[in-house]
């Protein structure tokens, strides 16, 4: 991928990313819609290789695209086409003819791609599953099976928004699979003789061992490929289920090893986050007999308590409840947890299915250099769809393609080392300054706001109000660089030994 990037999510941050979109309906030569879901998810090459051989297809157009617009006038839909065919496409290298590189495997079962839905609302039934797979997903972590009789909440799930309406923070209440088991095992029957290729993990949760190793032994009956079980559900009535067995690394172990005697296929543990270290439990997993690790399930949360009523959301009849909290914020949280896994000797040779937060192929690569060897993914097709898969898989094979990789097999784990728990490894005796574009700068003073009042009083601004720097203040924290709305100040490369 091209370091300098040059189109930004915030152009389009008016596209609404639509269904069956009104602009792919009245262009006659392109997908607009295809091109823009690429951007949107960071899959800018992706766009521009759609464009290849094709003439400057907007020049003179009069932008249908544009007028046919749910929000006619806001999307410059005509502007991102030509600056991804001028400034992006002659960037662009040749794209992989196949998808080789993504075929992986999952403790040892083939996988024709890392991506996998997670065990949730988007892997509950027989035809969104098989909706997935012919989308592209190598498999699916089918919604948490079990013997309890399940009434879900209404309304179930709330969300923090950002500027554009899109969800980066998702809480649910949401609980299990609401289907018997013997509606769950015929499913597996029917989704394996379909699609014998895709890979069913079955998720599962028992109230005791003879529960766990049953039902591990029907889905292994039934077709699955391999066993999930759910230690980190936040969302369960009774006690002693969900996350109140995976934060007790003694429970954790006596039902992995009850439902690794229930299955010869391979078992993974799927841990809480509502722990201060996922580790303890990973090991007791691990001496349990499990195969592998799923992290992280969502977090515990309370969120947008209503100021009129006093109430947070989810309000069921004027009540609510913690629930688990997911989405594009929590994935700092993941990543940290995911590398501790990694770090750890004893636990290198499980299996890490990595998930939280992951929204485009940049942050399943992220994953991946951590440690996890296969994704899984729910918060963000639950905003998007299934169809986010295709730049999942394109942004990442031209990713390996380009940084010479045969397959996502050797970047597992390989970011590992640059990280460490302790800042104490910190080279602390330089300091990098920040640099100012004074072409791009708007001058609207943020940096300057920032440094004074969040910083070390290194900024002012000119009589053009462009930012001058005092390199005796400067510490070169980058504050100024994280603020700046327009990307018009870099990390600079002058160095010097602070006084």
């Amino acid at each position: 991928m091209n370091n300098v990037k040059t189109l930004y999510r915030r152009d389009m941050i008016e596209c609404l990313l639509c269904d069956d979109a009104p602009c792919t309906k009245a262009c006659p030569s392109l997908d607009p819609a295809a091109l823009l879901r690429s951007i949107w998810f960071d899959n800018e090459e992706g766009a521009a290789a759609q464009l290849k051989d094709r003439e400057a297809v907007c020049e003179n157009c009069s932008a249908p695209c544009e007028q046919s617009c749910i929000k006619s006038g806001k999307v410059h839909i005509r502007d991102l086409v030509r600056r991804l065919q001028s400034e992006v496409l002659p960037q662009t290298d040749e794209f992989p003819k196949d998808e080789e590189r993504l075929k992986t495997d999952l403790c040892g079962i083939p996988l024709e791609n890392p991506f996998l839905l997670s065990s949730s609302v988007v892997a509950s039934t027989y035809d969104m599953c098989a909706r997935a797979f012919e989308a592209g997903w190598a498999g699916a972590c089918f919604k948490t099976i079990c013997s309890f009789d399940i009434h879900e909440a209404s309304p179930r799930f709330s969300a923090v928004r950002g500027d554009n309406g899109s969800i980066f923070g998702f809480k649910n209440i949401e609980q299990l699979s609401d289907h018997s088991v013997a509606e769950n095992m015929e499913i597996f029957r029917r989704l394996k003789e379909k699609y014998p290729t895709k890979f069913i993990l079955a998720s599962i949760m028992g109230q005791d061992e003879q529960e766990w190793e049953d039902l591990a032994r029907q889905c292994e009956e039934n077709g699955a490929d391999a066993v999930e079980l759910n230690f980190s559900c936040p969302n369960m009535m009774e006690g002693g289920l969900g996350s109140d067995i995976g934060q007790i690394p003694e429970l954790v172990e006596k039902y992995t090893a009850a439902a690794k005697r229930g299955c010869s296929i391979p078992v993974l543990a799927k841990l809480t986050p509502n722990v201060a270290s996922l580790v303890p439990a990973a090991l007791a997993a691990k001496r349990g007999g499990a195969d592998g690790i799923a992290a992280i399930n969502t977090i515990k949360s309370i969120l947008a308590i209503n100021l009129h009523t006093y109430v947070s959301s989810p309000s069921v009849h004027g009540k609510s409840a913690v629930g688990g909290y997911s989405g594009n914020a929590v994935k700092p949280i993941a990543l940290r947890m995911i590398a501790e896994l990694g770090w750890t000797e004893e636990l290198k040779s499980l299996h890490i299915s990595g998930m939280g937060g992951i929204e485009t192929w940049k942050d399943a690569m992220e994953f991946i250099l951590m440690g996890s060897a296969s994704i899984q993914i729910t918060t963000a097709v639950m905003q998007y769809g299934y169809r986010i898969i295709d730049d999942l898989k394109d942004g990442m094979n031209r990713y390996l393609t380009e940084k010479g990789f045969n397959s996502v097999k050797e970047m597992v784990g390989l970011g590992l080392d640059a990280v460490d728990p302790s800042t104490d490894v910190l080279e602390r005796d330089t300091v990098i300054y920040p640099r100012f574009s004074r072409t791009t700068c708007v001058g609207c003073g943020r940096c300057k706001v920032s440094c004074m009042d969040g910083g070390h009083q290194a900024i002012r601004l000119d009589e053009n109000r462009k930012p001058i720097l005092d390199p005796k203040k400067c510490v070169g924290c980058h504050l100024c660089v994280l603020v700046c709305p327009t990307d018009s100040i870099k990390s600079g490369g002058k160095r010097r030994n602070p006084v």
